[in-house]
């Protein structure tokens, strides 16, 4: 039995391409209304509207439901990986794999994700961890669109086995073993893609955002080699995969954010009234703090905490990034 932790988009997505290649999945949830939809309308109304899943799957209330899981999926807000990891490590009864798919950073150790759970869990009840990250938007996925992601692990048996479970003719998983360069890119492609919405937003045109994707991609691979990450890495599926998906498409809740931002020429009136989870707003912080402790130029990143954290206007903070001094493009 593979078990899903969330019941929301993702969760949803990713449990139904576990149960198109016919794993016996069970996914928790704290909303009743969300479990019902599934368990009796084979629905998940609230995120895909009228769209039928597979009716295989199976959603719990109960959170002991999971302790005899095999495999854990997490797919629950970067905030939530530490204690919902945690109360795994209370119910488990047996080495047990988990894979994470939330894209962030610890938000005060500023640990990587696959760190925050490893230290989480009893090593009697850890079999191993594997991130299932890169370009994909659940709303695509639970349609069966094609999708291409990566099984970040350190072991590279345990992503092959990850690969094999989740890949089929619609969902293709390439493995990847650099778990910290993977990690450090998923995570900063939401900053620039809030800062992609707010090119969009203030109506900067095609050319600015295609200027900010790129330049975003030089900071990505800065922070992250700095880190560890291998150069590669960013031109692939967790680096400049994830980083134009997440900067072009409307479904990404950053970019949508972004661009409430950048029309309103302000961040105040959106913060006061945000509701959903931004995880590009939590990395913008984690990023900009541990940057300017080591000296690691991020322009982009510096303006997005300027205009998310100290009101900056973001005409001004665009007007910034452009009268910085000239100097060549590999710098």
């Amino acid at each position: 039995m593979i078990g899903v932790v969330g019941s929301g988009s993702w969760g949803t997505a990713l449990a139904q391409v576990l149960a198109d290649n016919h794993n016996d999945v069970i996914i928790w949830g704290r909303q009743a209304s969300e479990i019902d939809d599934i368990n009796l309308k084979h629905q998940n109304s609230k995120y895909f509207g009228d769209t039928l899943i597979n009716e295989n799957l199976k959603a719990t209330l109960n959170f002991e439901d999971l302790k005899e899981c095999s495999t854990i999926l997490l797919a629950v807000p970067t905030g939530a990986v530490e204690s919902v990891s945690l109360k795994l490590n209370e119910i488990l009864v047996k080495p047990t794999i988990i894979i994470n798919v939330a894209k962030g950073f610890h938000p005060t150790t500023h640990e990587l994700l696959s760190e925050v759970i490893k230290r989480s869990v009893d090593p009697d009840k850890f079999a191993g961890v594997v991130s299932l990250i890169g370009p994909s938007h659940a709303e695509e996925v639970i349609l069966r669109k094609l999708t291409t992601i990566n099984a970040v692990s350190d072991s590279e048996t345990l992503a092959v086995l990850i690969q094999n479970m989740f890949s089929n003719d619609y969902f293709r998983v390439y493995t990847n073993t650099d778990i910290i360069g993977s990690q450090i890119g998923v995570a900063i492609k939401n900053i620039i893609s809030l800062a992609s919405g707010i090119a969009a937003g203030l109506d900067l045109g095609d050319n600015a955002r295609a200027a900010l994707i790129t330049r975003g991609l030089a900071e990505m691979t800065r922070y992250g080699v700095y880190f560890g990450g291998q150069k590669e890495t960013f031109l692939g599926l967790c680096g400049v995969g994830d980083l134009i998906v997440t900067c072009t498409s409307p479904h990404s809740r950053n970019f949508q954010a972004g661009f409430e931002i950048g029309k309103a020429n302000s961040a105040v009136n959106y913060l006061e009234n945000l509701e959903k989870t931004v995880e590009g707003i939590f990395a913008t912080k984690v990023v900009h703090d541990v940057a300017s402790e080591e000296g690691i130029l991020m322009p982009i990143t510096e303006q997005v905490y300027k205009v998310v954290y100290e009101g900056k206007e973001p005409r001004k903070a665009i007007d910034d990034l452009m009268k910085r001094d000239l100097k060549p493009e590999n710098l």
